[in-house]
C-alpha cells in the first residue's frame, strides 16, 4: 500500500489498513530516508534543506512509529529496526581517522544522528511493552538516494543490506534493544 511518511493522513490510512487485516503489527522497518546535499558543501546548506532531510529521516520516522505503536503491543514479539547509517554515528564522525567526517552531509548525518537518538529513546520507553527497538546500517548499497552520488555508491546488493535488518526484526526474547548494528553481521556494532 502507498505510504507517505511525511503526510500523517497516508500514515494514518495505511495503520488502519494494517489494523483492519491482522489487528497487530509483528515488526516495523522504518526504511524512509533521504539526502538533500550531493555536492552541496556543509556551510551552504540552507535551513530549507535541513527541514526538508529531518522531514523524512526523522519526523517521518516519529509519525509512523507513534501510530504503530498501538498495533505493535498487541504482537507477543515486536520489533522497530530503524535504517541508520554510519553517517549518524557520532563517535565516526568525530574521529579524524574516519572516511566520514569527509563527507561533510551535514542535513543527512544530522538526521540520522538524531534518528539514533529516537532508536534508544524508544528502546528504554518500550522496553516495558517488550518492543525490541534497534538501528541497523545496510552499508554502502546502490539505491534511487545515492544515484547522484559523487563517489562509488558501493557494491553491497539489497539482499546484501537486508541482512541485519532481518536479523534485527527477527530477534528473539532475550534479544538485544537499543542498539546499533551492521552493516555485515548482527555482532558488527556500530558507536552511536
Amino acid at each position: 500500500m502507498p505510504l507517505d511518511v511525511g503526510d500523517v493522513a497516508s500514515v494514518e490510512e495505511a495503520v488502519k489498513t494494517i489494523g483492519a487485516a491482522t489487528s497487530r503489527l509483528d515488526v516495523l522497518v522504518n526504511n524512509a530516508g533521504i539526502m538533500v546535499e550531493w555536492d552541496v558543501h556543509p556551510a551552504d546548506i540552507t535551513a530549507a534543506q535541513l527541514r526538508e532531510a529531518y522531514e523524512v529521516n526523522v519526523f517521518g520516522i516519529v509519525s509512523v512509529t507513534s501510530a504503530c505503536v498501538p498495533l505493535l503491543r498487541r504482537s507477543h514479539n515486536p520489533r522497530i529496526v530503524n535504517m541508520s547509517s554510519g553517517l549518524g554515528s557520532l563517535t565516526l564522525l568525530s574521529d579524524p581517522n574516519s572516511p566520514l567526517p569527509a563527507q561533510g552531509f551535514l542535513a543527512y548525518s544530522s538526521s540520522k544522528a538524531a534518528l539514533n537518538a529516537l532508536t534508544v529513546i524508544y528502546a528504554n520507553a518500550l522496553r516495558v511493552d517488550g518492543i525490541k527497538v534497534n538501528a541497523a546500517s545496510p552499508g554502502m548499497v546502490p539505491t534511487d538516494q545515492n544515484a547522484a552520488a559523487p563517489f562509488p555508491r558501493g557494491d553491497r546488493t539489497t539482499a546484501d543490506g537486508a541482512v541485519v535488518p532481518v536479523l534485527l526484526a527477527t530477534i528473539p526474547a532475550d534479544g538485544p534493544t537499543g542498539v546499533f548494528r551492521g552493516p555485515n553481521r548482527l555482532d558488527d556494532v556500530i558507536p552511536w
